[in-house]
């Protein structure tokens, strides 16, 4: 996937294009040898003003979106997730059809119109030309609002950096995953006392010398299948398949989480199962609440205890990706 998403532009709704097409060529005015031929050379050009800016704006909201590749199944992955790839597709083939269907009623009654012979048969030509493009974009009113929904939830969706080592946190809803990525990163996840706060993927970034490093706050983890998961719990799943390089798994022995031990040990084993070739560092979070005498690091994202040794083995598993040896770094603050 690309370091960096594309912009989207604002998507216009099926009126507010007609408006835009039909608005700014009503303003185009052009001298002739007479009268008919100055209103005929005036049809014309704003025949062809109002085919162009149709035209170039489908054309212009098409090519914004990412392209449907594998080599981007991420992506593709995270925005049939969020938005439904198929119906997306279907609706950017549908603006795709519309804009090329306008460029061709454009030239076709520019045509007409030039060799309109008397004012009645011009107004016809204009009159049947407005109709049958307003008809053409009125046929995918749907999907231009369908687009405009995929664009929001794409805006959504965080720039995230594959070729960056990268620490995923997962664990059950509310045993602190956000308040330690706050701690060791550039995210700042809204954090509240009640799951299920995390509201999609967070992406943040911390230093080891001079790399940079990745890490993803994933929304709480229900002990389920993947298709029995919610939208924002599939986006900490494609998390963990695509990106991780090694996985902090959060653990609250205090319980306050509102989930047992037993249920947590649940999802510490499936999501085993699940990433059999991904480090997994096990964290017992909340140690100023309670401690266990297990081996895990104990740590307190609330005071930032253990905070320096858990970093410490992140770094040293991050380091054994192939994708340290291939980042660049960074140069020197003067």
């Amino acid at each position: 996937m690309a370091s960096r998403k594309k912009t989207i532009p604002t998507i216009l709704d099926a009126d507010e294009l007609l408006d835009k097409a039909f608005g700014r060529s009503a303003k185009i005015s052009k001298q002739g040898e007479d009268r008919l031929d100055g209103k005929r050379k005036t049809a014309v050009a704003r025949i062809a003003a109002s085919g162009d800016i149709l035209h170039g704006t489908l054309v212009k909201y098409v090519k914004a979106f990412p392209s449907m590749e594998k080599r981007e199944e991420f992506l593709m992955e995270l925005l049939d997730t969020v938005v439904g790839l198929d119906k997306l597709k279907k609706s950017l083939s549908a603006l795709s059809w519309a804009s090329a269907r306008c460029a061709y009623l454009s030239r076709e009654y520019a045509r007409r119109a030039k060799f309109s012979q008397g004012a009645d048969q011009l107004e016809r030509v204009r009159r049947e030309y407005f109709g049958r493009t307003s008809s053409i974009i009125e046929q995918i009113r749907g999907d231009i609002d369908f687009v405009a929904k995929a664009r929001e939830a794409f805006k959504k969706i965080p720039a995230l950096e594959m070729h960056l080592p990268t620490m995923v946190v997962a664990g059950c809803p509310n045993v602190g995953k956000s308040q330690l990525v706050e701690r060791v990163s550039t995210a700042r996840p809204k954090i509240a006392p009640y799951p299920f706060t995390t509201q999609g993927i967070s992406v943040g970034h911390f230093q080891s010398g001079y790399r940079r490093l990745q890490v993803i706050d994933t929304p709480g983890l229900l002990d389920r299948e993947f298709e029995e998961r919610n939208a924002i719990e599939r986006q900490a799943v494609l998390a963990l398949k695509y990106l991780a390089d090694v996985i902090v798994f959060v653990i609250d022995p205090s319980e306050t989480s509102g989930y047992t031990m037993a249920e947590q040990m649940n999802l510490l084993e499936s999501t085993r199962k699940a990433f059999p070739g991904i480090t997994i560092i096990e964290v017992e979070n909340k140690s100023d609440l309670k401690r266990t005498r297990s081996k895990r690091l104990k740590v307190s994202a609330l005071n930032d205890e253990g905070m320096e040794e858990l970093m410490r083995l992140v770094i040293e598993e991050l380091s054994k990706s192939p994708k340290w040896s291939g980042e660049a770094q960074l140069s020197p603050t003067p």
